[in-house]
């Protein structure tokens, strides 16, 4: 008697799997790959994990239903293969999916009031209507704890979706999230590079952020590892570059820019914001003091052909509602809440115009060479 391989898939119906209840042929498990060679007939099982506990029985099973339904002189045993199904690759799930925009925050050098800027344009986006989020990204000298006077807070966890989600901290509108709520205020962080870009990342993917019109992320001065993260991680919509009007803090805040605009980072630049552009004393609201200068950031602004989003004084208030953990933008009606109601504004305008004129940013690939 010759055999022929519908005879080998007849005989294979009748081998049921034990814990599907159903026969091996139907449900796709057996290769179309049937050889016979005389007596001999080889062919492959399709699993869909290599340490399925069926394997040997069903093998065992299959060689029994040759036997049976194709011929007892059928040289089957050892020539049964086992193949593993390749698995459906799981959709990539984008990060931050909810958050509309995406803007960091950055300065050249530290001392500039980055971090002010930071929390006021946070809080004066809240105050027009948005949903705002904030993200301390300066990992070693957090301030956003501080000047939310919520240094005592610390973020719960939160299932969604069978996944452990950080909540963040909200307050005056704004939901933050800082590496200062998860260590003691008085505490030096001494890490290393990779520990420090891995609680970045972790507070942005791992962060129940919601739906957000804007997440800000106040970075660390100067241009680092943190930077190289974020651009890595995530989509940024643009940047906001914090200095002071003199010319040592333009030179840094001309690096910070170029990093941002260079070919291989390629985020726009929303535009410059001058902090500390001059001094008001309190009994005297009309009068400016140019202390660090007149006009610095308006001509590098000029020159690089880039906004000057706003300007922000020199108020006393600034330095107690800071440490008082109450932003100036509370206060739409005094001279720096009207600044950074207007600083506010001014990033709306450019984050649209950014959006109409420019396809989204990319996440930055940089390879070795």
């Amino acid at each position: 008697m010759s055999f022929y391989p519908q005879l080998v898939t007849d005989a294979l119906k009748h081998v049921i799997h034990p814990a599907k209840e159903k026969d091996i042929v139907s449900l796709g498990m057996v290769e179309d790959d049937i050889r016979i060679d005389g007596k001999r007939i080889s062919f492959s099982l399709k699993f869909d994990r290599a340490n399925d506990p069926f394997v040997s029985a069903i093998k065992k099973a299959s060689v029994h239903a040759i036997k049976k339904y194709v011929g007892e002189d059928a040289e089957i045993e050892g020539n049964i293969f086992v193949k593993i199904n390749p698995r459906a690759p799981i959709p990539e799930q984008k990060m931050l999916a909810e958050v509309k925009n995406v803007i960091a925050v950055a300065s050249g050098k530290g001392g500039v009031g980055k971090s002010t800027v930071a929390s006021n344009l946070a809080v004066a986006l809240s105050n027009m209507g948005y949903k705002v989020g904030l993200l301390d990204a300066d990992v070693f000298g957090p301030s956003v704890p501080k000047m939310f006077q919520t240094e005592g807070a610390r973020p719960v966890l939160r299932k969604v979706e069978g996944k452990d989600k950080i909540v963040p901290v909200e307050k005056y509108g704004v939901k933050n999230l800082s590496i200062g709520y998860f260590v003691e205020p008085n505490d030096a962080l001494v890490w290393r590079g990779a520990m420090a870009t891995g609680a970045i990342k972790q507070l942005i993917g791992d962060g129940d952020w919601g739906e957000l019109d804007y997440l800000l992320l106040d970075l660390p001065p100067g241009t680092s590892d943190i930077h190289l993260t974020v651009v890595q991680t995530i989509s940024l919509t643009g940047a906001v570059v914090v200095s002071t009007p003199q010319d040592v803090a333009l030179a840094d805040a001309r690096k910070g820019i170029s990093m941002f605009t260079g070919e291989k980072i390629n985020v726009p630049v929303l535009g410059l914001v001058e902090n500390m552009a001059w001094f008001t004393p309190a009994e005297l609201p009309d009068n400016k003091y140019y202390i660090f200068g007149e006009g610095g950031c308006k001509r590098l602004a000029e020159e690089l052909n880039v906004e000057l989003l706003g300007q922000i004084p020199i108020v006393q208030s600034i330095r107690e509602g800071g440490d008082k953990g109450e932003p100036s933008a509370l206060n739409p009606d005094s001279v720096t809440g009207k600044a950074f109601a207007e600083l506010g504004e001014a990033v709306v305008k450019a984050v649209e115009k950014r959006n109409q004129d420019l396809p989204p940013t990319k996440v930055v690939e940089i390879t070795r060479k």
